[in-house]
């Protein structure tokens, strides 16, 4: 019962296959392997975007930081949501791989970047002259930190305030597929048709072993992006078998069907933490992310029986009053089944 992250769960055999079918025999190193041209083409139909510049990596962490990296000067700063993933959780990454560059943070419900906060952040920002740092670009995580989504309204309302003042905006895609599921709208739709320049488009999370596409609508920083990709040592050698994940992942639909079956099973989860007494979830999820406050007794029987999850905060103490209310984060990827749902509800109620 391990509920504790997507990344907790197994490759899909699709992917499993294409990485031991790339396996046999020799292949050209660092991204020239003979299946990577025509990962970038299904990647192109995917986006319905033929002239984009796509970039394989094996971490969500690499593919925003790099990315964000390619449009933003050391004295720029990146705008961002307060519980952006880019926030929360990448150990300054982007700062790092930007030489020094400053987050922004933007408030909003939800998680979501609310369009006033940011045209505020960035006025306030770039007025100081040489004093203060510059205006940099924008991003947004869909699905986000807490398991709700930007609509395709809500993303352009965010595209237009940053192209009105000249900045670029960045999507990061690590639950791409859960979102664009859940959304019923296409890739092309959730990105640059909505004003989106470039996107992390996340696999590692829904079914690959580790494999990110970054996608560039506009190639004008292909080549730098390159050089940042080697430069910051995530330009693999043996990267065929990156392609060979990505090849399976976005050949048939894979990659949308494996999000909206993570979507489902999250959905059941839910239905069911609503049974149990005193339970609550003040964002209700839409993708394949839960966080709800539930009684410290059943976290206690659900934990002793074996279930995996994450407490919040981290040092939460199963010790104490059986009803305080203590949060959690559930997730659920493709491969969860109904039963080890039922069983983990099973137990939270008692």
């Amino acid at each position: 019962m391990n509920f504790a992250s997507d990344n907790a769960g197994p490759m899909h055999p699709k992917v499993l296959e294409a990485m031991i079918a790339a396996n046999d025999g020799y292949q050209m190193p660092y991204g020239n392997d003979t299946i990577m041209p025509e990962v970038r083409d299904r990647i192109r139909a995917t986006f319905e975007a033929p002239d984009a510049a796509v970039y394989l990596v094996a971490t969500g962490t690499a593919a925003n930081a790099l990315a964000l990296a390619t449009y933003t000067n050391s004295w720029d700063t990146i705008f961002a949501h307060r519980v952006a993933h880019v926030e929360e959780d990448e150990c300054g990454a982007p700062e790092f791989y930007a030489n020094g560059a400053k987050l922004t943070l933007v408030e909003g419900d939800g998680a979501k970047m609310a369009p006033d906060g940011l045209r505020q952040a960035i006025m306030q920002t770039g007025d100081k002259g040489v004093h203060g740092v510059q205006r940099g670009p924008v991003t947004i995580t869909q699905a986000t930190e807490v398991g709700t989504l930007y609509s395709l309204a809500e993303i352009q309302g965010i595209t237009e305030i940053a192209k009105e003042f000249g900045l670029k905006t960045h999507l990061d895609g690590a639950r791409f597929a859960n979102a664009c599921a859940a959304l019923g709208c296409s890739a092309a739709d959730m990105t640059w048709k909505s004003g989106i320049d470039m996107v992390s488009f996340g696999g590692t999370k829904n079914g690959c072993a580790g494999v990110e596409a970054v996608i560039f609508f506009d190639s004008e920083k292909a080549w730098e992006f390159e050089l940042r990709r080697k430069r910051g040592a995530h330009l693999f050698s043996k990267h065929r078998y990156l392609s060979a994940q990505m090849q399976a992942y976005v050949t048939d639909d894979l990659w949308l069907k494996l999000g909206a079956k993570a979507n489902t099973n999250c959905a059941r989860l839910v239905a069911g933490l609503d049974t149990i007494e005193g339970s609550s979830i003040p964002d209700r999820p839409q993708a394949n992310m839960v966080f709800a406050h539930l009684p410290r007794a059943a976290h206690r029987r659900a934990m002793e029986a074996g279930a995996k999850y994450y407490l919040f905060p981290f040092d939460a103490s199963l010790e104490g009053a059986d009803d305080a209310l203590i949060r959690c984060r559930m997730v659920c990827d493709w491969h969860k089944s109904e039963a080890e749902i039922d069983q983990l509800i099973s137990l939270l109620r008692g």
